[in-house]
């Protein structure tokens, strides 16, 4: 497979750029076109692992999710020269150390504004934001929802273990509310946030959320996030075995865990639990509740469908859990696809070339000037 096969390499032929455009950002872009017909990607799991030693604590979620990114991202055939990972701070941001691609180790909570910039400069790039709960929905949590509706072409990874793991223990944006830390010694009073509903309260796109010790299903939901034309956010449930040890052990566990996970499949049936014991139906108030299966007719159990135009249903989706994490969905919440801002910007940017030359004058000047008397 060709570089030019992969849907973030399509889509900068969609762009309409001229054949031989103008400026320094555009030759780029076109010389880096030209280059991938000749780029052949056979690239294996090793062959994007660095020399660096990883240093995360020994069992911590996070090398898992790094095995999985590195094992399933040869398969979508883009060249290593043609990915760029930018972090934030935290220790999910250590990530562009351990990946042998272009890579930024950037500021706390700005990682999506500068791979924004970087997404709509150089649109032939597969460009990855890589944060933690602390760093994206703290003191990032403007950039994160403003890249969201901007529908930026990247593809961000949100490590959410509830805690701040770098900082040594104290409670994050998605604590919940009780949480005993060095922070909060008489437990937190903050309603956490859920990172889920959040993005889609902005219109984000596609929207997932996976586990990191479910390999198959978090390489599923990263593939479909890969693939996406947009802003596409996945959630990773990521345990940090020192702070907060067990934070998920209610979804993880064999025993509960089919209890109270409710898998996300597009086309099919809301139904979970042992023997399908339980089910997604709509309630009175147009929103969704669990119901026991056996005492609701086939017919009034929601089928999933992740591609409705109208965010209304995720985000009722994304509201059957609470902080305790009995009912969590866990899949792909919302799939849709609608103009990116870097194709945008660049029919602008065609568009104005087409116009030839500004008036610089007519520009500082404007319209709204006046003459103070002496």
């Amino acid at each position: 497979m060709t570089t030019t096969d992969h849907p973030h390499h399509d889509r900068v032929h969609d762009l309409g750029m001229p054949g031989a455009p103008d400026g320094p950002i555009a030759e780029a872009i076109t010389a880096s076109l030209e280059s991938q017909g000749e780029k052949q990607t056979a690239l294996k799991a090793k062959d994007l692992k660095t020399d660096q030693e990883v240093r995360w604590c020994p069992g911590c979620g996070d090398y898992v999710i790094l095995n999985a990114v590195q094992s399933f991202l040869p398969s979508l055939g883009i060249a290593r020269e043609d990915m760029v990972i930018v972090s934030g701070i935290g220790c999910s941001s250590r990530f562009p150390y351990y990946m042998n691609t272009y890579g930024m180790h950037s500021i706390h909570g700005r990682a999506p504004a500068i791979a924004t910039g970087l997404a709509a400069s150089r649109p032939d790039l597969s460009v990855w934001v890589v944060t933690g709960d602390g760093d994206a929905l703290s003191i990032g949590g403007n950039h994160l929802i403003h890249t969201l509706r901007r529908n930026v072409n990247l593809t961000i990874l949100l490590f959410n273990n509830r805690i701040y793991g770098l900082t040594k223990g104290q409670y994050s944006p998605t604590s919940e509310v009780g949480k005993v830390t060095k922070s909060t010694p008489m437990g937190s009073l903050d309603h956490p946030f859920n990172p889920v509903s959040l993005a889609l309260g902005a219109d984000a796109t596609f929207v997932g959320r996976a586990m990191d010790s479910d390999r198959k299903g978090l390489t599923d939901v990263l593939r479909q996030a890969a693939e996406h034309r947009g802003t596409a956010l996945v959630e990773i449930y990521q345990n940090c075995n020192i702070f907060n040890d067990g934070a998920f052990d209610l979804l993880k566990d064999p025993t509960t865990g089919t209890q109270w996970a409710i898998p996300l499949e597009h086309g099919r049936p809301l139904v979970f639990g042992p023997d399908g014991a339980s089910c997604v139906i709509r309630d009175d108030a147009g929103g969704l509740r669990i119901a026991d299966t056996n005492q609701v007719e086939a017919a009034d159990i929601v089928i999933h469908d992740a591609t409705r135009t109208d965010p209304s249903y995720a985000f009722a989706l994304s509201r059957l859990s609470s902080q305790d994490l009995r009912y969590t969905p866990m899949g792909v919440f919302r799939k849709v696809q609608k103009p990116t801002y870097d194709a945008m910007m660049a029919d602008q940017l065609t568009q104005a070339t087409t116009q030839g030359p500004a008036d610089l004058d007519a520009i500082l000047t404007g319209t709204d000037t006046w003459t103070v008397p002496a």
